[in-house]
């Protein structure tokens, strides 16, 4: 590809918050020509009619995309739709790199899959050829990849949270980590349901899925044994709090070695000084959700309890930033050679 020539892309869901975050930041991309937007239920129509937007760009179904005219697919799609256009793109193009943001493709192994999602995986040959889409852990395997799995909201908020203290082995894994996160309403999805309407969510805080039921529950210990290289339970609780979009996840973890809080943010701040998208903050700095909200970025802070061997983390993400389209941006921005931060800041 000559240094002048625009990435061809498609955004296939384009009718969800995620695939419309993408088209945003996509339409600012100097490297991007967003070639077409897909969205079964609202295939005919225009952007404007389903986004308070003047874009009129056309939304055309899955099937009648021309893959052959493509660089890039970006799979803003619910799980077990994702896997019949990665199916379906593969039969036709052997060049087209994907960045999937469903859960299809995350799972190691299709029986977790199969064991999370309820549906079996129909094209469980595939799972070996996508990379787990996590960049600040998975970078040079993303820079070499056809196929990416971008992670799903809870688990980058979780697994940036715990890497610098895993890594190190810092952690007691005898004891279960213990994440009590919180997310905006659009993490929830586009579709209608009772839940998510106003009257419900507004003055609210709903936990749901809690206990060993939430699909990211799989998918957060799969990549958090692969850092701690051993066996560990997580205990994850979901919250739905009534704001439109962020995340924020309280971890509590029990040290193995007896660390201050000033020592543990100096892991921290070690471990992610190169990274462009994540910030530490030290002194008496807490992340919340407005250190995030509308960017790219994941904001970590890391307070150990007086008198107890036990320590705090707080992860900040915007779930439809990093935990979703801004991080398919910084992930395709690195499978195609591209300055990192391009179409983010």
């Amino acid at each position: 590809m000559k240094r002048n020539d625009k990435i061809r892309v498609a955004i296939y869901g384009a009718s969800g918050y995620a695939g419309y975050e993408l088209y945003r930041i996509l339409k600012r991309h100097r490297g991007v020509a967003i070639k077409c937007l897909t969205a079964e239920s609202s295939a005919g129509k225009k952007l404007s009619d389903i986004f308070p937007t003047t874009d009129d760009a056309a939304i055309m179904r899955n099937d009648d995309v021309d893959v052959k005219t493509l660089d890039a697919a970006f799979l803003s799609l619910p799980h077990g739709a994702a896997k019949e256009v990665v199916e379906a793109i593969t039969r036709t193009s052997t060049n087209i790199k994907i960045i999937d943001l469903s859960a299809d493709y995350r799972f190691d192994d299709a029986a977790e899959y199969e064991k999370w999602y309820g549906r079996k995986h129909t094209s469980p040959d595939f799972l070996d050829d996508f990379v787990y889409g996590l960049t600040e852990i998975n970078r040079e395997a993303i820079r070499e990849a056809r196929f990416v799995a971008n992670p799903g909201c809870y688990p980058t908020a979780t697994i940036l949270g715990v890497y610098p203290l895993l890594k190190q082995h810092l952690i007691e894994l005898t004891e279960p980590i213990i994440i009590d996160a919180k997310s905006g309403v659009t993490g929830a999805g586009r579709k209608p349901e009772l839940r998510l309407l106003f009257p419900e969510v507004n003055e609210n805080v709903s936990p749901y899925n809690i206990g060993y039921v939430h699909r990211h529950t799989g998918e957060i210990e799969q990549e958090l044994k692969k850092v701690a290289g051993s066996e560990l339970k997580i205990i994850f609780s979901p919250h739905l709090v009534p704001v439109t979009r962020g995340m924020l996840n309280t971890i509590y973890v029990k040290l193995k070695t007896d660390k201050s809080t000033d020592e543990l943010t100096g892991i921290y701040a070690t471990t992610y000084r190169d990274e462009p998208f994540v910030s530490v903050l030290g002194g008496d700095a807490i992340a919340t959700f407005r250190h995030t909200i509308n960017t790219n970025a994941s904001v970590i802070s890391v307070k150990k309890v007086e008198n107890s061997p036990y320590a705090i983390i707080v992860s900040s993400i915007d779930n439809l930033g990093k935990g979703a389209a801004g991080q398919a941006v910084q992930n395709f921005n690195v499978m195609f050679g591209l300055e990192e931060s391009e179409g983010l800041i």
